[in-house]
Protein backbone atom coordinates (compact mmCIF):
# COMPACT_ATOMS: atom_id res chain seq x y z
CA UNK A 1 0.00 0.00 0.00
CA UNK A 2 2.84 2.75 0.90
CA UNK A 3 4.48 1.66 -2.38
CA UNK A 4 1.52 2.59 -4.30
CA UNK A 5 0.80 5.63 -2.72
CA UNK A 6 4.42 6.94 -3.58
CA UNK A 7 4.05 5.69 -6.91
CA UNK A 8 0.95 7.46 -7.61
CA UNK A 9 2.55 10.68 -5.80
CA UNK A 10 5.57 10.23 -8.31
CA UNK A 11 3.22 9.79 -11.60
CA UNK A 12 0.82 12.58 -10.20
CA UNK A 13 4.83 14.68 -10.17
CA UNK A 14 5.20 13.71 -13.52
CA UNK A 15 2.27 14.32 -14.90
CA UNK A 16 2.18 18.38 -13.00
CA UNK A 17 5.93 18.42 -15.05
CA UNK A 18 4.81 17.31 -18.66
CA UNK A 19 1.51 19.48 -17.81
CA UNK A 20 4.02 22.80 -17.00
CA UNK A 21 6.28 21.80 -19.91
CA UNK A 22 3.31 22.05 -21.90
CA UNK A 23 1.99 25.41 -20.62
CA UNK A 24 5.26 27.24 -20.91
CA UNK A 25 6.21 26.22 -24.51
CA UNK A 26 2.76 27.22 -25.36
CA UNK A 27 3.25 30.75 -24.26
CA UNK A 28 5.78 31.43 -27.01
CA UNK A 29 3.49 29.80 -29.85
CA UNK A 30 1.84 32.09 -32.70
CA UNK A 31 -1.76 32.96 -32.76
CA UNK A 32 -1.50 33.80 -29.05
CA UNK A 33 -5.26 33.89 -27.71
CA UNK A 34 -5.52 37.86 -26.43
CA UNK A 35 -9.50 38.15 -26.82
CA UNK A 36 -9.76 35.27 -24.69
CA UNK A 37 -6.97 36.22 -22.18
CA UNK A 38 -8.18 39.69 -21.79
CA UNK A 39 -12.03 37.12 -20.81
CA UNK A 40 -10.38 36.02 -18.30
CA UNK A 41 -9.03 38.64 -16.75
CA UNK A 42 -12.37 40.31 -16.71
CA UNK A 43 -14.10 37.42 -15.55
CA UNK A 44 -11.05 36.84 -12.98
CA UNK A 45 -10.55 40.37 -11.68
CA UNK A 46 -13.58 41.85 -11.93
CA UNK A 47 -16.47 39.47 -10.92
CA UNK A 48 -13.85 38.86 -8.04
CA UNK A 49 -14.08 42.72 -6.79
CA UNK A 50 -16.85 42.41 -4.42
CA UNK A 51 -15.56 39.57 -2.54
CA UNK A 52 -12.47 41.06 -2.47
CA UNK A 53 -13.52 44.61 -1.34
CA UNK A 54 -15.13 43.09 1.59
CA UNK A 55 -12.59 40.67 2.92
CA UNK A 56 -10.42 43.89 2.79
CA UNK A 57 -12.46 46.50 4.19
CA UNK A 58 -13.48 43.95 6.69
CA UNK A 59 -10.10 42.79 7.75
CA UNK A 60 -8.79 46.16 8.15
CA UNK A 61 -11.32 47.02 10.84
CA UNK A 62 -11.07 43.78 12.59
CA UNK A 63 -7.30 43.71 13.00
CA UNK A 64 -7.85 47.64 14.33
CA UNK A 65 -10.70 46.84 16.66
CA UNK A 66 -8.29 43.43 17.93
CA UNK A 67 -5.12 45.56 18.24
CA UNK A 68 -6.61 48.43 20.06
CA UNK A 69 -6.63 47.40 23.93
CA UNK A 70 -3.76 45.83 24.02
CA UNK A 71 -1.98 48.87 21.71
CA UNK A 72 -3.67 51.65 24.66
CA UNK A 73 -2.54 49.32 27.33
CA UNK A 74 0.86 50.25 26.38
CA UNK A 75 -0.14 54.11 25.39
CA UNK A 76 1.05 53.04 21.40
CA UNK A 77 -2.38 53.85 20.06
CA UNK A 78 -0.32 56.11 17.30
CA UNK A 79 1.02 53.04 15.98
CA UNK A 80 -1.64 51.12 15.27
CA UNK A 81 -1.90 52.67 11.52
CA UNK A 82 1.52 51.39 10.91
CA UNK A 83 0.85 48.09 12.52
CA UNK A 84 -2.35 47.63 10.09
CA UNK A 85 -0.35 48.76 7.59
CA UNK A 86 2.90 46.46 7.61
CA UNK A 87 0.74 43.27 8.78
CA UNK A 88 -1.95 43.35 5.99
CA UNK A 89 0.42 44.34 3.42
CA UNK A 90 3.37 42.15 4.44
CA UNK A 91 1.37 39.16 5.10
CA UNK A 92 -2.35 39.11 6.19
CA UNK A 93 -3.42 40.54 2.63
CA UNK A 94 -1.45 38.14 -0.21
CA UNK A 95 -2.42 35.27 1.94
CA UNK A 96 -6.34 35.79 3.05
CA UNK A 97 -7.02 37.34 -0.57
CA UNK A 98 -4.58 34.39 -2.22
CA UNK A 99 -7.19 31.77 -0.35
CA UNK A 100 -10.36 33.35 -1.22
CA UNK A 101 -9.05 33.54 -5.01
CA UNK A 102 -8.02 29.86 -4.51
CA UNK A 103 -11.75 28.81 -3.18
CA UNK A 104 -13.69 30.80 -6.34
CA UNK A 105 -11.15 31.03 -9.03
CA UNK A 106 -9.31 27.86 -8.72
CA UNK A 107 -12.84 26.23 -8.18
CA UNK A 108 -14.16 27.49 -10.80
CA UNK A 109 -11.54 26.98 -13.76
CA UNK A 110 -11.22 23.17 -12.07
CA UNK A 111 -14.89 22.76 -12.90
CA UNK A 112 -15.02 24.43 -15.97
CA UNK A 113 -12.46 22.71 -17.88
CA UNK A 114 -13.38 19.35 -15.73
CA UNK A 115 -16.97 19.94 -17.42
CA UNK A 116 -15.14 20.60 -20.92
CA UNK A 117 -12.97 17.35 -20.56
CA UNK A 118 -16.13 15.20 -19.52
CA UNK A 119 -18.19 16.36 -22.56
CA UNK A 120 -15.40 15.65 -24.97
CA UNK A 121 -15.07 19.61 -25.73
CA UNK A 122 -11.15 19.79 -25.60
CA UNK A 123 -10.66 16.18 -27.83
CA UNK A 124 -13.28 18.26 -30.14
CA UNK A 125 -10.87 21.48 -30.20
CA UNK A 126 -8.00 19.21 -30.88
CA UNK A 127 -9.69 16.86 -33.86
CA UNK A 128 -10.58 20.41 -35.22
CA UNK A 129 -7.15 22.00 -35.19
CA UNK A 130 -7.15 24.11 -32.38
CA UNK A 131 -4.55 24.40 -29.63
CA UNK A 132 -6.50 23.66 -26.10
CA UNK A 133 -3.51 24.56 -24.32
CA UNK A 134 -2.92 27.69 -25.37
CA UNK A 135 -6.28 28.98 -25.54
CA UNK A 136 -7.83 27.06 -22.23
CA UNK A 137 -4.51 26.93 -19.85
CA UNK A 138 -2.32 29.44 -20.91
CA UNK A 139 -4.90 32.21 -20.55
CA UNK A 140 -6.17 30.93 -17.18
CA UNK A 141 -2.65 31.08 -15.97
CA UNK A 142 -1.37 34.15 -16.65
CA UNK A 143 -4.75 36.09 -15.82
CA UNK A 144 -4.26 34.71 -12.21
CA UNK A 145 -1.20 36.09 -12.54
CA UNK A 146 -1.87 39.31 -14.02
CA UNK A 147 -5.01 39.96 -11.90
CA UNK A 148 -3.88 37.81 -8.13
CA UNK A 149 -1.48 40.64 -7.81
CA UNK A 150 -4.34 43.66 -8.53
CA UNK A 151 -6.45 42.09 -6.52
CA UNK A 152 -4.13 41.64 -3.45
CA UNK A 153 -3.39 45.23 -4.01
CA UNK A 154 -6.94 46.85 -4.28
CA UNK A 155 -7.71 44.39 -1.20
CA UNK A 156 -4.84 46.21 0.94
CA UNK A 157 -6.20 49.57 -0.08
CA UNK A 158 -9.61 48.26 1.20
CA UNK A 159 -8.13 47.15 4.85
CA UNK A 160 -6.27 50.66 5.07
CA UNK A 161 -9.53 51.95 4.53
CA UNK A 162 -11.14 49.70 6.86
CA UNK A 163 -8.55 50.09 9.56
CA UNK A 164 -9.40 53.94 9.15
CA UNK A 165 -12.93 53.43 9.69
CA UNK A 166 -12.56 51.67 13.00
CA UNK A 167 -10.40 54.18 14.38
CA UNK A 168 -12.54 56.90 13.81
CA UNK A 169 -15.03 55.26 15.18
CA UNK A 170 -13.34 54.47 18.70
CA UNK A 171 -11.06 57.90 18.51
CA UNK A 172 -10.02 61.24 16.69
CA UNK A 173 -8.22 61.22 13.81
CA UNK A 174 -7.79 62.77 10.67
CA UNK A 175 -7.67 60.68 7.26
CA UNK A 176 -4.18 62.52 6.63
CA UNK A 177 -2.50 61.67 9.58
CA UNK A 178 -3.73 58.20 9.68
CA UNK A 179 -2.51 58.04 5.96
CA UNK A 180 0.35 59.16 6.54
CA UNK A 181 1.07 57.55 9.14
CA UNK A 182 0.26 53.83 7.81
CA UNK A 183 1.99 54.66 4.50
CA UNK A 184 5.43 56.20 5.75
CA UNK A 185 6.62 53.29 7.42
CA UNK A 186 6.60 50.65 4.53
CA UNK A 187 9.67 50.66 2.71
CA UNK A 188 10.73 48.17 -0.18
CA UNK A 189 11.70 44.91 2.13
CA UNK A 190 7.81 45.20 2.60
CA UNK A 191 6.31 46.02 -0.52
CA UNK A 192 8.45 43.76 -3.07
CA UNK A 193 8.23 40.44 -1.12
CA UNK A 194 4.57 41.08 -0.98
CA UNK A 195 4.34 41.45 -4.77
CA UNK A 196 6.31 38.37 -5.72
CA UNK A 197 4.57 36.42 -3.50
CA UNK A 198 1.30 37.06 -4.95
CA UNK A 199 2.42 36.31 -8.42
CA UNK A 200 3.68 33.27 -7.34
CA UNK A 201 0.33 33.01 -5.77
CA UNK A 202 -1.35 33.54 -9.17
CA UNK A 203 0.49 30.83 -10.58
CA UNK A 204 0.00 28.31 -8.28
CA UNK A 205 -4.04 29.15 -8.12
CA UNK A 206 -4.77 28.78 -12.06
CA UNK A 207 -1.96 26.20 -12.90
CA UNK A 208 -3.81 23.95 -9.93
CA UNK A 209 -7.11 24.64 -11.88
CA UNK A 210 -6.41 24.27 -14.76
CA UNK A 211 -4.24 21.03 -14.27
CA UNK A 212 -7.19 19.45 -12.25
CA UNK A 213 -9.53 20.24 -14.49
CA UNK A 214 -7.30 19.12 -17.78
CA UNK A 215 -6.08 15.83 -16.33
CA UNK A 216 -9.69 14.97 -14.46
CA UNK A 217 -10.71 11.19 -15.95
CA UNK A 218 -13.61 10.18 -14.17
CA UNK A 219 -16.71 10.59 -15.82
CA UNK A 220 -19.47 13.50 -14.52
CA UNK A 221 -18.35 13.00 -10.89
CA UNK A 222 -14.85 14.36 -12.06
CA UNK A 223 -16.19 18.00 -12.32
CA UNK A 224 -16.95 18.43 -8.03
CA UNK A 225 -13.88 16.61 -7.46
CA UNK A 226 -11.34 18.58 -9.64
CA UNK A 227 -13.10 21.95 -8.23
CA UNK A 228 -12.58 20.44 -4.90
CA UNK A 229 -9.17 18.81 -5.14
CA UNK A 230 -8.01 22.24 -7.02
CA UNK A 231 -9.15 24.18 -4.10
CA UNK A 232 -7.48 22.10 -1.72
CA UNK A 233 -4.22 21.85 -3.21
CA UNK A 234 -3.75 25.66 -4.59
CA UNK A 235 -4.84 26.95 -0.68
CA UNK A 236 -1.69 23.99 0.53
CA UNK A 237 0.35 25.22 -2.24
CA UNK A 238 -0.38 29.52 -0.98
CA UNK A 239 1.27 28.61 2.60
CA UNK A 240 4.25 26.56 1.26
CA UNK A 241 5.01 29.38 -1.10
CA UNK A 242 4.17 31.99 1.89
CA UNK A 243 6.57 29.96 4.37
CA UNK A 244 9.25 29.60 1.71
CA UNK A 245 9.12 32.90 0.27
CA UNK A 246 9.25 34.58 4.06
CA UNK A 247 12.26 32.09 4.92
CA UNK A 248 14.15 33.30 2.07
CA UNK A 249 13.30 36.78 2.39
CA UNK A 250 14.11 36.63 6.05
CA UNK A 251 17.68 35.37 5.21
CA UNK A 252 18.23 38.41 2.43
CA UNK A 253 17.53 40.81 5.02
CA UNK A 254 18.55 39.54 8.12
CA UNK A 255 21.61 38.03 7.31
Amino acid sequence: MPNQIFTAGLHNMADQVYFFKSFFRNIFKKGFEWEELFRQTYLIGYKSIGIITLTGFILGIVLTLQSQPTMKEFGAESYIPRMVSVSVIREIGPVIIALICAGKVASGIGAELSSMNVTEQIEAMEVSGANPVQFLVVTRILACIVMIPLLTIFADAMALVGGFTATVLSGDITAKLYFTNALTILDYSDLLPALFKTILFGFAIGFVGCFKGFTSNNGTASVGLAANSAVVTASVWIIIIDAIVVQVTNSILYS
